[in-house]
Order: structure tokens, then sequence, then C-alpha cells
């Protein structure tokens, strides 16, 4: 058969990582008791290659643990965002940020309030890509979504103005699974950006690298994987620190969310708890 579709890029780098939280999202989807369903999710790990294959079972029972241990967070964490963005729309936010977009399919999968504007930012390669399974799919967004082609450790907030981005209307920022793959600097740099951009009523939501995080799962890191690119962790106070940006922020354990979610860990925590890596948090 001829097609016109060009040749679809292969996932590479860090970008690649996000096909495999497809492939999660993927799984969940398949669950009874799902706690969200994302129909293209299946169809961006098949294009990568992750579907129907499973990664694999190299390593010791503690490697394997920590590996089904990623796939639980990324699970709890993309439930937890959902609701935050139901939240901000609660509150009256028609303008979303997706920073460092992937694969996410919110923008296809959620109900959006009318009038809702969606901004997806990423690099051009994980866009394209995303672009052809879009195509291949058929999907139709359900909320005016744009998508912004730039690097963000390049000027980022002039390409998003460039795009259309309201700055003096509250906007809703989600940096999910982001965060940790950027040296402090950058995380700081990109907090301030997002700040600047932020009028009272914006909305926030992260995840963070808890501490100790890549000492834990670092220590035998398949070298390319996406453990082994992981460079930063949360600050000891991660409420201070929003706070000092202008941000009402709370912090959320993993564990918490899963109790809340009717997910609960069943193992107890091998170490003290700290402050959690789900962040929301609103501009003051």
């Amino acid at each position: 058969m001829v097609t016109d579709e060009p040749k679809r890029v292969q996932p590479s780098g860090v970008w690649a990582t996000a096909v495999g939280v497809a492939r999660v999202r993927a799984l969940e989807s398949e669950r009874e008791n799902a706690l969200f369903h994302d129909p293209l999710a299946r169809a961006f790990a098949t294009a990568g290659g992750l579907w129907p294959s499973s990664p694999p079972v190299t390593g010791d029972e503690a490697a394997r643990r920590r590996r089904r241990a990623v796939s639980f967070s990324i699970v709890i964490r993309t439930k937890f965002l959902d609701d935050l963005l139901q939240q901000a729309f609660a509150s009256g936010v028609r303008q979303v940020v997706l920073l460092g977009a992937g694969m996410d399919s919110r923008a296809f999968r959620m109900r959006w309030p009318e009038g809702t504007r969606l901004f997806e930012v990423d690099t051009a390669a994980p866009l394209d890509f995303k672009a052809s399974v879009l195509r291949q799919e058929r999907a139709v967004a359900r909320c005016e979504r744009i998508t912004v082609a730039v690097d963000l450790r390049e000027d980022w907030p002039s390409a998003l103005a460039a795009a259309g981005h309201d700055p003096a209307t509250p906007t809703v920022w989600i940096a999910e699974g982001l965060l940790i793959y950027l040296p402090q600097d950058a995380v700081e740099l990109l907090l301030a950006r997002i700040s600047a951009l932020s009028v009272a009523g914006s909305w926030l939501g992260l995840t963070l690298g808890s501490r100790g995080v890549i000492e834990r799962f670092g220590a035998d890191a398949v070298p390319g994987s996406a453990v082994s690119m992981w460079v930063s962790e949360m600050p000891d106070d991660p409420v201070g620190w929003l706070s000092g940006h202008g941000w009402r922020a709370d912090s959320h354990t993993l564990r918490e969310c899963a109790v809340a979610y009717g997910r609960p860990i069943s193992t107890p925590p091998q170490r003290e708890e700290r402050p959690g890596g789900l962040i929301s948090a609103v501009r003051r």
C-alpha cells in the first residue's frame, strides 16, 4: 500500500522515556479498576516498539522491584495530575501548559471546559513522532490544542508567547516526570520562568524525585535507561521552596496518594517518610 506518511522517527535519548510512560499507561488502562483510561497510550507504545513486547526481565529481584515501583509511581502521578487539572478547571482556569509534554494525551482523553486552550511544549522530535501516531489513530482533541516545538533549555517563554499563550490569564502548568532529568540550576530557571508567566490564581502541578531516589534506583541502572538519566531530586522543603517563588503549595507522598486512590502500598516504608514528590500549588 502506498502512503504519504513520512518515515516515523524512532524514540531516542530522554524523550524515549515518554514512550515507556505510554506503555505503563496502556497497561493501567486495561485494568478492571483502572485509575484512568488512556486510549492512545497503546498506539504510542506500539509505534515506539514497546508493545506488545515486555521490558527485559534481566537483573535480580531487587532490580525488578524497583522497575515495578517506577511503573506504579507513573500510574499514581498520572491520576494525581488529572485530579489537579479538574480542580484548576473548577476554579475557572482555561489555559493549560504541558511542559515536556511527551506522549501526554490529556488533550484527547479528558473532558475540557468550553474555551480551554492547551499548549504542549516539547522538542520537535517527540512532537513529530506523536503527530504521526495521532494522524494514524485519527485522534481529535477535545480542546484547542497548540504544539510548541522548543527545547526547554532555550527561550521557551518567547516560543510559548508566539504560539498565543496569554500571561495575563491564569494558567495551569504541568511538569510531569520532567524535573528529575534537569540539573538543579535548570530546575530553578524553569520555575522562575513559570512564575514570571503566572498571575494570581494560576496552578502548578509538579512531580519531583524524592530525596535519595537516584542512589536507590540508579545503582544498577542500565546505560541509556530512564533511571540512568536522572540527575535532580527535590529540595528538603519543597513547600518552602515554592513559597519563595510565590506559590502556596501542598506536598503529597506517593504512599498517601496511593491510599486515597484505593491502591495502598502493602509493604511498610523502609525509611523515614520525607516530604512527598507530588506537588500541587496555586499562585498567590
